[in-house]
């Protein structure tokens, strides 16, 4: 459903060699005005995809300001009214605020084991944000469900227990903005299941 772009991760040869380079990590559309971005040329924005927003925010990327105005504007607004600000946080605020929770500090092309988690009462999560099972595994909370990801769709998993501590996934800031109005664009195997966000 989604590109997404965290600086070029390519070297002169085309072959990726890092995670990702520098704060800006945003969600951009697959089609806008025609452009067409090459996948892995040196010195341009490598181009990344996702299943759909909660794999994306899930990953620690927003919403872009250019392709998906709206999708940001609310993304911004709902982040403020989360985090009791006085004015809008800037697109530079955001990338501040979402790196310093996605990944702990190190280097080199497979950061997976560097991704900063953290805990909370799965009944008080938004739809949208994705959990880790006991096996580390990506799940997501819809509605009363959870599905667990693959890379052809989510699958229903079963019902969301009632209270319980779960790993979340998905970066605090953007987990405010589920739980303050931004509604995230989810892939149609959520919808086949009679679930609606």
């Amino acid at each position: 459903m989604f590109t997404g772009n965290r600086g070029c991760l390519v070297d002169e040869t085309g072959r990726i060699v890092r995670h990702h380079r520098g704060p800006l990590w945003i969600t951009c559309v697959t089609s806008y005005r025609n452009w067409k971005s090459p996948l892995d040329q040196p010195s341009h924005w490598t181009p990344l995809f996702f299943l759909d927003d909660a794999v994306a925010l899930a990953a620690g990327h927003r919403p872009c300001g250019l392709c998906r105005r709206d999708d940001y504007r609310s993304y911004r607004n709902a982040v403020q009214l989360g985090s009791g600000m006085s004015h809008p946080p800037s697109a530079t605020d955001l990338n501040r605020m979402l790196a310093s929770e996605r990944l702990r500090r190190g280097s080199g092309l497979h950061r997976g084991g560097d991704r900063k988690t953290w805990t909370a009462d799965i009944s008080l999560l938004p739809d949208g944000t994705v959990i880790l099972d006991e096996g580390s595994r990506p799940v997501l909370v819809s509605g009363k469900q959870l599905f667990s990801f693959n890379f052809g769709g989510w699958r229903l998993l079963g019902d969301r227990p009632g209270r319980e501590t779960v790993v979340v996934l998905t970066p605090p800031t953007s987990t405010r903005a589920l739980s303050h109005g931004y509604v995230p664009a989810l892939d149609t195997s959520v919808s086949v299941w009679g679930v609606s966000p």
